[in-house]
């Protein structure tokens, strides 16, 4: 078959499938930030913005200096230490994931979390944003959760912040930084500023300029291996069946934008444990459970985007798998089975698994495919743009 016509009709199956970027109104309406100058990649609208948050330059640069602002932390007694920053679980290079040589996120007292920090590529477009609260979808809001958060220690900052605060009201950056952000405003040294400001760089952090999308956004045959195009064959189609949870531009995470709005956000149980007991899922990690008290939500996440999912290792919402092929290896399974030790148990028989995760037989050659489409959603430009950098130069 004409290699032309092949690309027709997997661009038109990915677009049945909710791949293809969602289609604002054609005057920027649609969002708050219309005036503002995006810098988006090919096929990418703005994602929305809240009408009491539109997005500037100044408000932008003030969000990007103290998401790398590592006074933005103390030791959870209220007394600064330096040690944190929104940075330090987020770093650009990692496409804003956390550090490889951990499995889940460290708080400024040490104290380890249950999951790895989720990355924040494209964060602006999803409807929920962490692994397992359903109730968090806005990022003014959910910017509160690591700056004052106690069960697990984050930032440890204390409720309002006021060390902080300190900070900012004398440091002469800042000074002129948060007047040009909030103009008009005589008191704009406030939480609900920083919050603001933070939710408005985040919205900026998108990424959809890897060499995948050069193929199949911008029609560049050679942007990507053949290895690759019979991968990307492979993830839409049988016998994988990846799309109901990692489909969609954002590949993983249902966008804001979505056919039907009012429709929740979608969390799956993939069948990576299946403890004896109560719960078949460890103490501390039982998904959406723990904020919907149902049973069969025990174990049920939010599936994480695949773009730059190469350079996220280690896998899953607590780190737990370490490289792509024992990812592949516990879907082919239709789920993890751990023999022995405190979490022994066959995950493919977990009576909450999704019903979309049945197993797959890939031979060698398929293997390496699948693996070469993954990597071929790595966006270095935006793990290496400027704009998203440490501005402090330490």
């Amino acid at each position: 078959m004409n290699q032309r016509f092949v690309h027709l009709l997997s661009t038109v199956a990915l677009f049945l499938a909710g791949t293809i970027a969602w289609t604002a109104p054609p005057d920027g309406s649609g969002t708050s930030g219309a005036a503002y100058e995006w810098h988006l990649p090919p096929g990418f609208h703005a994602p929305p913005v809240p009408a009491d948050n539109p997005m500037s330059e100044a408000k932008v640069q003030l969000g990007r200096r103290l998401f790398y602002d590592q006074r933005m932390s103390t030791d959870g007694k209220g007394q600064g230490n330096g040690k944190g920053a929104c940075s330090t679980c987020h770093l650009q290079e990692l496409g804003f994931a956390d550090r490889k040589d951990r499995n889940v996120a460290v708080g400024v007292t040490g104290e380890k979390h249950p999951r790895r920090a989720m990355p924040l590529a494209n964060v602006g477009y999803f409807g929920a944003l962490t692994w397992a609260n359903p109730t968090l979808t806005v990022l003014e809001t959910q910017a509160r959760t690591p700056l004052f958060g106690a069960h697990p220690v984050e930032l440890g900052l204390p409720e309002g912040g006021e060390p902080f605060l300190k900070v900012v009201r004398t440091d002469p950056i800042y000074q002129k930084m948060f007047q040009a952000a909030f103009p008009g405003d005589s008191g704009p040294y406030t939480f609900d500023h920083i919050t603001r400001a933070l939710a408005t760089f985040e919205r900026t952090l998108i990424s959809g300029r890897s060499p995948y999308d050069r193929y199949r956004y911008q029609g560049d045959e050679s942007a990507i291996s053949e290895s690759a195009k019979r991968g990307e064959n492979l993830f839409f189609h049988q016998p994988t069946i990846c799309l109901p949870c990692h489909g969609r531009f954002t590949f993983g995470g249902d966008p804001v934008q979505k056919a039907n709005p009012d429709e929740p956000p979608g969390f799956f149980n993939n069948g990576l444990y299946n403890l004896t007991g109560v719960f078949s899922f460890p103490p501390g990690n039982l998904g959406i459970y723990e904020y919907t008290h149902d049973p069969q939500d025990v174990g049920k996440f939010r599936p994480p985007s695949l773009r730059n999912v190469a350079v996220r290792a280690p896998y899953m919402h607590d780190g737990s798998i370490a490289t792509l092929d024992g990812v592949l290896d516990h879907y082919s399974a239709a789920g993890r089975t751990i023999s022995s030790g405190p979490f022994a148990g066959d995950g493919s028989k977990n009576p909450n698994k999704s019903r979309f995760i049945n197993g797959f037989t890939l031979t060698p050659e398929q293997r390496a495919d699948f693996i070469a489409f993954l990597e071929s959603l790595t966006d270095q430009e935006f793990l290496h743009d400027p704009r998203f950098s440490d501005p402090w130069n330490r």
